[in-house]
């Protein structure tokens, strides 16, 4: 390995690094890093010894006692879904999985059938390299990154995004020049938080090719072989071979690389020539029994000319008994020598063999599609399997068999009607792999075109096809944020007379896209709504009516017309209640409207169960574009009653799947709901929700409508927690306007208390009383208890500022008794904990006590870092005896967690990360009871009684780092 001293050095300390931290320790790390996986991306030109320098790797991890699985990608295999992972997965022992409860949700990275959904499947990818690598550490190597398929690369974004918290290495070889943009992208993220460790590289020196070279070479034909290389081992390599073979004209210049492979290649006899072409073209299925299939030549000739291949280092023989070129670049130019007709017969021998032995059509479908010429029935019929097979786990792979099998189906009057089929079905794949436009440009196409033959009368299925083209045109504008656009196409459609089935489709979304538009509100669409309504209960369609029902009630609930949402929510619920799932799959997005609406009207456990019902459903029936709408409903629901760790648990959920399909718009509702549970979730001070939620209004964009409402509102309550009382206010106005219109009715109470309080922070009391009157008034006009509790605290300010402080306490209590009404545990304790000092100071200690005291516990149960270091700072005199609470000194807090023990404390921060115990055991290799029994020690030594305190006395050790680290650098 000359000239990789550094970047073999660097890989060592993270081998090293993972082999050690088998069992929760590291060797040469910080133990608070020994838990999280790395990825070692190394990059530089063809030929560099990218390929080499991993294979160093992969040997240094063996002797280390490490699992390797390595994998590579191919040129020209670039559409088989995870390819380079299942080549990767191919090492493992045959019963590595058994036992593995998620073996199924992984069966397509192994090739095998499976149901789950591609987000479900990284997860559950995740946990499988946690539980390979849990007895030795695993090095996962894959090579060739840059020719990796969509899915392939979806998957490792997810795990470069999510770190794996096992003593795992991914390793990756690619090319700058050649990798797409979106892989480049994903890995210089990883880059700035840590988790990707960038190897770039370079030529060799001279020195080095010299060395390469060996003393039996004379300097000057070494210089003049470097100077032609300039440096590249491969090319040197290369030349270096030809040079004392004979074959370099010593007169000229060393010829090219591709001249130099394609003269070794006219040395071979034919028969020779036949297996080198065919190992090229089949790729991962060059297997010697399938490179005789298709060669047609068996016995000891065929084996003698293998072994000559071999000698001459052209073939070579990987693991599971493939046959490989010894590089990519002699691939790629033996396929592209291949005669177009030669590589066309050996796909349709691989195709035919595959089946013969019962291989996917997802297997054959690459060969089938490589050997189709012509229209064919069968052929195409793979590929229409194969896009079924994997259209919830590899959608840019599903698209792209469709559009093979669209380019050759004739484009005749008798197959117009599978084409529409086939192209709706493309264009749902496009849509849910971030290819929305293309997706679009699709629907717009099939919405044009006639499929009935000429002159004769369109068929119901004509009709059908074209109203759900339409609706999914819909559904794809609002994801590019272009509702205007969704909203018009809908209306056009409903002045065509369609049947009353289509009525209500269109109408249910027509609802669903009037409440995201900034020029439509649902008030204008309603009439529409009503008449599928009346559609629905006319063809006594109850799937259709409960689903009406649902868009209704979030329509009007948006609006805060409460009465007629809460009458509407109660009748789609007990439709949706009395039905059967099978009857509700096509309501996945009713469902979460239901949800939301029952969210808004502040009934929770309702708007819960409704969600996870249609969780499950959409999960089961491939409907991921619903599923972010469905997460942040639950977890919209968990921040308001305070269970925020799993707020922010769904939250994470749903950001992978927004950024997998790629709208900006729903990405910005997606974080601006996770900057609200970190809001919640983080102790003061903490950077991470301002940082979301900036993302969030980036993510929004210039536009003025619902989804960047939202985001705005949020990043105003981020910034004002955030301690920038300005930027709060800013961000209100610039969510609603001068007048705030375009802020949701239903929930302007609450982002109006944001305007009240930085008005006071920043001394303007007459302002912060205007906005706390209008809170009042709209409070009392919507009649939902926990909109009243903002209002109230808003209004608890006023007196507070002109030294009432009875009359505050009395307003937050109130504040607290409105949110216990309906079971927002999150705004109660807020309001028992500012209230709670100034009880004390009205002297009514006994009040004070007992409002901090509740406020504390919920703090603590629902895992509140913001209530609990609000918390800290409100406590009154003779609250309680946990002085964690209050403000224990540097000595204090050094004797308390001096009676750690090392493991102890390792659990402690573990803890303060917000880990469960179970996340905590899978991470340390221990049992969960291991961790809760670590846990109740740290309790007990440190005075505290439960996990969020044990977070606080954690954070404030760090702070109390910082602090004297600061002053030695002062010092």
């Amino acid at each position: 390995m000359l000239g990789r001293s550094a970047e073999l050095a660097r890989c060592d300390a993270l081998l090293d690094r993972a082999a050690g931290g088998v069992g929760g320790t590291a060797r040469g790390g910080e133990s608070g890093d020994s838990g999280r996986s790395r990825l070692v991306d190394v990059t530089g030109e063809a030929g560099i010894g990218k390929s080499r320098l991993l294979g160093e790797v992969c040997a240094r991890a063996r002797r280390r006692g490490m699992l390797v699985l390595r994998g590579r990608a191919t040129e020209y295999e670039r559409q088989v879904p995870f390819q380079v992972f299942t080549d990767a997965l191919a090492h493992l022992d045959p019963h590595a999985l058994d036992g593995f409860e998620d073996a199924d949700a992984v069966a397509p990275l192994l090739q095998r059938s499976g149901t789950v959904d591609r987000f479900g499947l990284h997860r559950s990818t995740a946990v499988l390299l946690s539980r390979l690598a849990a007895r030795s550490g695993l090095l996962l190597a894959l090579d060739d990154l840059h020719w990796a398929d969509s899915a392939s690369l979806e998957l490792l974004d997810h795990l470069v995004r999510h770190p794996v918290h096992a003593p795992v290495v991914l390793a990756v070889t690619r090319r700058d020049r050649q990798s797409p943009e979106s892989l480049a992208a994903r890995l210089t993220r990883g880059l700035d938080t840590g988790t990707v460790v960038r190897l770039g590289l370079r030529p060799l020196s001279a020195r080095d090719c010299a060395e390469l070279a060996g003393p039996g070479l004379p300097q000057a034909e070494t210089d003049s072989l470097y100077a032609a290389s300039e440096g590249n081992p491969f090319y040197f390599l290369t030349l270096l071979q030809a040079h004392r073979g004979g074959t370099t004209p010593e007169s000229s210049a060393p010829p090219g690389l591709g001249t130099l492979l394609l003269d070794e290649l006219t040395a071979l006899a034919p028969s020779q020539r036949g297996i080198v072409d065919a190992v090229a073209v089949l790729g991962e299925h060059a297997t010697p029994a399938m490179v005789s299939r298709v060669t047609g030549r068996t016995g000891t000739a065929f084996t003698d000319d293998v072994h000559a291949l071999t000698r001459r280092d052209l073939l070579r023989s990987a693991p599971q008994g493939l046959l490989t070129l010894r590089h990519p670049v002699v691939r790629t130019l033996v396929h592209e020598g291949t005669p177009f007709l030669r590589r066309v017969e050996i796909h349709r021998l691989a195709a035919q063999e595959l089946a013969r032995v019962g291989a996917s059509a997802a297997e054959r479908a690459h060969h089938v599609e490589q050997s189709l010429t012509a229209w064919d029935p069968q052929a195409v019929a793979v590929l229409d399997e194969a896009a079924a097979r994997t259209a919830r786990t590899a959608p840019a792979s599903c698209a792209h068999w469709l559009d093979v099998a669209l380019r050759h189906l004739p484009d005749t009057p008798e197959h117009a009607p599978r084409r529409g089929k086939l192209a709706l079905r493309r264009a749902r794949a496009l849509a849910a792999c971030g290819g929305l436009r293309e997706s679009r440009e699709l629907l717009q196409e099939l919405i044009v075109t006639p499929r009935r033959l000429p002159g004769g009368p369109a068929t119901g299925e004509d009709q059908d096809l074209r109203v759900r083209a339409v609706v999914l045109c819909a559904l794809v504008e609002r994801h590019l944020g272009r509702s205007t656009e969704a909203v018009a196409l809908l209306r056009r459609e409903l002045t065509r007379d369609p049947a009353p089935a289509h009525v209500v489709r269109l109408g249910l979304e027509l609802g669903s896209a009037a409440s995201q538009d900034s020029d439509t509100s649902y008030a204008q669409v309603r009439t529409e709504v009503e008449a599928a309504l009346t559609a629905a209960r006319s063809t006594r369609d109850e799937v259709g009516e409960a689903g009406v029902l649902a868009v209704a009630a979030l329509g009007e609930a948006y609006e805060g017309n409460m009465a007629a949402a809460h009458r509407l929510a109660r009748q789609a619920a007990a439709l949706v209640d009395s039905l059967p799932d099978n009857d509700l799959t096509a309501l996945c997005e009713p469902l979460a409207r239901l949800g939301w609406a029952e969210a808004f009207l502040e009934h929770y456990p309702d708007a819960e169960r409704h969600a996870e019902r249609g969780l499950d459903i959409a999960r089961r029936s491939g409907q991921i574009y619903v599923v972010p709408h469905l997460l942040l409903c639950q977890s919209h629901v968990r921040v308001q009653t305070c269970r925020v760790s799993s707020a922010l648990e769904l939250a994470d959920q749903a950001e992978d799947i927004a950024r997998g399909i790629g709208s900006d718009q729903l990405l910005a509702f997606v974080l601006a709901s996770k900057a609200a549970a970190l809001v919640a979730a983080c102790p003061p001070g903490d950077p991470r929700p301002l940082a979301v939620a900036e993302e969030a209004v980036a993510a929004a964009g210039t536009g003025v409508d619902w989804w960047s409402s939202t985001a705005w509102c949020i990043f105003g309550w981020a910034a004002l927690m955030a301690g920038d009382p300005v930027r709060a206010r800013e961000a209100i106005f610039q969510a609603g306007g001068p007048e705030l219109q375009r802020i949701q009715p239903s929930m302007r109470p609450l982002y109006l208390e944001i305007l009240v309080t930085s008005a006071l922070v920043t001394g303007q009391p007459e302002e912060a009383r205007g906005w706390a009157e209008r809170a009042r008034k709209e409070a009392e006009q919507l009649g939902l208890p926990m909109q009243r509790s903002s209002a109230l605290r808003s209004a608890a300010h006023l007196p507070l500022g002109q030294g009432d402080t009875a009359r505050a306490a009395d307003l937050f209590a109130e504040a607290a008794a409105e949110s216990a009404r309906c079971g927002a545990l999150f705004w109660e304790a807020h309001s028992l904990l500012l209230g709670a000092p100034l009880e004390a100071a009205a002297g009514r200690g006994r009040g004070a006590t007992h409002a901090w005291l509740r406020g504390r516990r919920l703090a603590e149960a629902g895992g509140s870092g913001m209530l609990v270091g609000l918390a800290d700072v409100t406590r009154p005199p003779g609250a309680g005896s946990e002085t964690v609470y209050g403000s224990p000194d540097r000595a204090e807090l050094t004797e308390r967690l001096a009676t750690l023990t090392a493991r102890e404390l390792e659990i402690a921060e573990l803890v303060a990360q917000g880990l469960t115990s179970q996340a905590i055991a899978d991470r340390l290799y221990v049992s969960r009871r291991t961790v809760e029994t670590h846990v109740s020690r740290a309790f007990r030594k440190t005075g505290v009684s439960s996990r969020t305190a044990l977070a606080t006395l954690m954070a404030r050790r760090r702070a109390g780092s910082r602090f004297r680290d600061a002053g030695t650098e002062q010092d």
